[in-house]
């Protein structure tokens, strides 16, 4: 009789019938994310931030020496890392503005009523729920230079997009564009569904036009979580691996990550590339920072 009564409460009142108080059901939750983000995040950051000052290699038996910033200092005058990075700069900068166009454009189009929308957007969101591997390898073959549909569409001929130098890159970024554009449509959705309707009224009462109304209306007030949109994109598109690696090895498209990928489990110089990953978060963190100032900026007005 005692269980039945409980069940009839709601979970505040089974917790305090239970004699739990507060304290106890936050810590509950509080205690097993602590133990998992200090097992799973801060201790494999620290152990590998000793190892970027030595000269570790996971594939050897031999004991590892202290280098001090030896690694660092080699990393930032080499060459081709830099290259790495002007190569991953451009494919952020192409891919994250092509996903924010695409996406906030599908959410413009999407925010209206028409026959089916449920089922479209449901379909639109499908790219971004396929692994990357299997999306790289689904674009590699649309890309076929002999029989894919992109080039008998566009009337291209033979060109090899992802043999050429100078398009492998790009045809990895519209691929990313495609997978994740979906992403940013959902974000500005939310943000279009938020904006109070009696603004539009108005301005249909003062025969606003549309691009006056876009743009002191709509793109104003979604700006902020276009900005989220765009932190979260940002970060993602710099450890970009799975695509570029399984689509091409030309190294016009040779990301960051894929160069991070050969120093440790290829070159297994795993000192180095601990140092790499460094150099890589410091970067991000810093890109991060800025936009998030920006988004505070954007929230105070």
């Amino acid at each position: 009789m005692a269980s039945v009564a409980l069940t009839n409460l709601d979970p505040a009142s089974r917790a305090a019938a239970r004699g739990w108080s507060d304290l106890t059901i936050r810590n509950m939750f509080i205690i097993p994310t602590l133990v998992f983000l200090i097992v799973f995040n801060i201790f494999p950051l620290i152990y590998s931030l000793g190892y970027s000052f030595t000269n570790f290699a996971a594939n050897r038996s031999e004991p590892w020496q202290f280098v001090g910033l030896q690694n660092y200092r080699e990393l930032l005058s080499d060459d081709h890392i830099w290259s790495n990075f002007v190569i991953t700069a451009k494919y952020v900068i192409v891919s994250v503005a092509g996903q924010m166009v695409v996406g906030f454009g599908l959410a413009l189009l999407l925010n209206r009523s028409f026959p089916m929308k449920g089922l479209i957007t449901t379909l639109l969101l499908l790219p971004m729920m396929m692994s990357a591997a299997v999306v790289g390898l689904f674009w590699q073959l649309l890309y076929s230079p002999s029989w894919g549909p992109i080039n008998y569409v566009f009337g291209l001929g033979d060109f090899a997009w992802l043999s050429n130098p100078d398009s492998a890159l790009y045809a990895v970024a519209i691929t990313d564009i495609w997978m994740w554009s979906p992403f940013v449509m959902l974000l500005s959705l939310a943000g279009l569904s938020a904006v109070p309707q009696h603004l539009y009224e108005a301005a249909a009462i003062d025969r606003a036009s549309w691009w006056y109304t876009f743009t002191r209306i709509t793109l104003p007030l979604v700006s902020p979580i276009l900005l989220i949109a765009l932190i979260f994109r940002t970060m993602e598109a710099f450890k970009t691996f799975d695509i570029a690696y399984t689509m091409t090895t030309q190294p016009t498209a040779e990301l960051i990550a894929i160069r991070l990928y050969k120093q440790a489990f290829q070159q297994w110089d795993t000192g180095k590339s601990c140092a790499l990953a460094y150099i890589v978060l410091i970067m991000v963190l810093a890109i991060t920072n800025l936009y998030v100032k920006y988004l505070n900026k954007v929230k105070e007005r």
